[in-house]
């Protein structure tokens, strides 16, 4: 799935004619602000004002919510991850912050820069300028050790939670928080049922190690590099439907009953949730080379700290807006109908804060599945022009594994083509692959997906033959929840596996899969058994 932007740009306008050109200057016209690609001269242009506006809310008291910290703990307190309202809900949130940054900055143009990981697998060079960096000496104050932090953010953060209504508590004992103490416990990883703290499951992270990623040391690593790469994120953008019960043709994440249901064992990772957003979590957190923790702010729920996450979650927002524009330019639903609809639309999201420091006590989730909400669009949505070649076509059937000991055995029928259609890009092989959550402490959170790899191969890096993508949990168990997790994988299209010539492929084309688990960094502890796996190609 290699492609330029100039091969996007022609291939789209053969694809979908001289219309879709009206519709992208529309959007540009009406939208008030534009967000940038973080690598243009107008995106590094917003990263000084953002560095401005960090400042600024640095230096506010911790009673004032908009305070660094404070605006923080909203995605601690409030964000789902793992069902479909993930996309909606950092919407919002990264909403009110940009117009946060707006205010405080001084520059009424303001907007988040989209840091495009796909185009720059390596975090921009001016993310470790000054307070751009949670590293950067004017939050050592603050964040120095835990002591530090506590004694500046636990007194007012405790009179907030007192003023609770008694829908937000409700909301905040369906996370598990049926007291402050217990919030708190997440901050400094201490497990509530046994008292031990684990320093890998704390929120906190010292200013010395809040990122693990340095300017000379700026590169995802491989197998971070290829969960951000169009081999995943196009087979991500794909589905047809908003939501569907088979998350392989699902845009979004596991249907919950609210957006503050915790994971549990219907939990399913969509493509772009599981991969992408996930994987880059964790390695700018740490995730693998500092296992089992420490790690640094973006490992854990407290990652806005790190003012990266806010140009990750642009990026994200940017894909859902991609996927939006797809879907319109098919004549496709961009979100579910009826008592879906609803149910999606009426979801409390109650814990936002406004520019001026006031609360969103009335919010709900319809309120922001339009950019027109906080009135912008994006500078440059490109996407894979296959997407849209591909994005109608009917998903062929999904093969079952039998299970064994762990090991997933199945067999992947030969591709249902047209004689015409000999010649035609190879359809994306898409994995779903249900995995226990480990809840040891310190137990690991990524593993690799290994396919066709012989018994002695216990470890891969990302160019071996065998290695089909990662599986990355985000964040911590939370008060030791045990379930399994079903994740969509795209397979690498360089698994020996899938590029071995059509005669070592048996009967007709027809392809023979073992699928197991192994751990992504050597020094892991062996990882889960599979659960379930199932095979099939959109």
């Amino acid at each position: 799935m290699n492609f330029t932007r100039r091969d996007f740009l022609v291939t789209t306008a053969t694809l979908a004619g001289a219309s879709m050109l009206p519709f992208q200057s529309a959007r540009a016209q009406t939208a008030k602000y534009i967000r940038y690609n973080v690598t243009s001269a107008k995106g590094k242009e917003m990263l000084k004002s953002y560095a401005k506006g960090i400042q600024a809310m640095l230096k506010l008291p911790a009673s004032d919510p908009r305070n660094w910290f404070r605006n923080a703990f909203v995605h601690f307190m409030d964000c789902p991850h793992g069902n479909w309202w993930f996309y909606v809900w950092h919407r919002g949130y990264v909403g009110y912050v940009e117009e946060t940054i707006r205010s405080l900055s001084g520059d009424p143009t303001f907007t988040f820069p989209y840091w495009d990981w796909t185009e720059l697998p390596q975090i921009p060079d001016e993310l470790f300028d000054s307070v751009l960096t949670p590293t950067d000496a004017a939050y050592a104050p603050y964040t120095k050790d835990i002591d530090t932090f506590t004694s500046f953010i636990q007194p007012s953060l405790e009179a907030y939670w007192k003023q609770l209504n008694p829908t937000q508590l409700k909301q905040m004992a369906d996370r598990g928080y049926t007291r402050f103490e217990l919030l708190w416990d997440g901050v400094i990883g201490k497990d509530p049922s046994t008292g031990s703290v684990n320093p890998g499951d704390a929120g906190f992270a010292t200013n010395a190690k809040a990122r693990y990623l340095t300017r000379d040391n700026s590169k995802l690593d491989l197998k971070t590099a290829h969960e951000v790469s169009w081999e995943v994120v196009g087979p991500g953008l794909l589905p047809t439907q908003f939501y569907n019960d088979d998350v392989t043709l699902s845009f979004t994440s596991s249907k919950t009953p609210s957006h503050v249901t915790m994971p549990g064992s219907t939990t399913q990772f969509s493509v772009l949730e599981g991969h992408p957003h996930n994987k880059v979590h964790n390695y700018i957190g740490g995730v693998g080379p500092w296992n089992p923790g420490p790690f640094g702010n973006m490992t854990n729920f407290l990652s806005p700290v790190d003012p990266i996450f806010f140009l990750h979650h642009s990026n994200m927002d940017r894909l859902w807006d991609v996927w939006t524009r797809k879907q319109q330019r098919l004549g496709l639903n961009i979100l579910p109908k009826g008592k879906e609809l609803e149910q999606l639309s009426n979801d409390p999201f109650l814990f936002f804060v406004r520019s001026d420091g006031t609360f969103v006590l009335d919010g709900k989730a319809g309120d922001y599945l339009s950019t027109e909400r906080f009135g912008y669009t994006y500078e440059e949505p490109v996407t894979n022009p296959r997407v849209a070649q591909l994005a109608a076509t009917k998903a062929e059937p999904s093969a079952k594994a039998t299970l064994k000991k762990g090991v997933a055995a199945l067999t992947l029928p030969a591709p249902v083509t047209k004689a015409a259609d000999a010649n035609a890009p190879a359809r994306p092989v898409v994995a779903t692959i249900t995995v226990a959550r480990p809840t040891d402490p310190s137990s690991p959170r990524e593993f690799d997906v290994l396919v066709n790899a012989p018994a002695d191969v216990t470890s891969v890096e990302a160019d071996s033959p065998y290695y089909g993508g990662t599986v990355a949990f985000f964040g911590p168990p939370m008060h030791g929840m045990k379930h399994d997790s079903t994740f969509a994988v795209p397979l690498s299209p360089k698994l020996q596996a899938l590029m071995a010539p059509a005669s070592l492929k048996g009967a007709k084309g027809a392809v023979k899969l073992e699928i197991r688990l192994a751990p992504s960094t050597a020094k892991d502890k062996a990882p889960p058994l599979l659960k379930a796996a199932t095979v099939r190609r959109l």
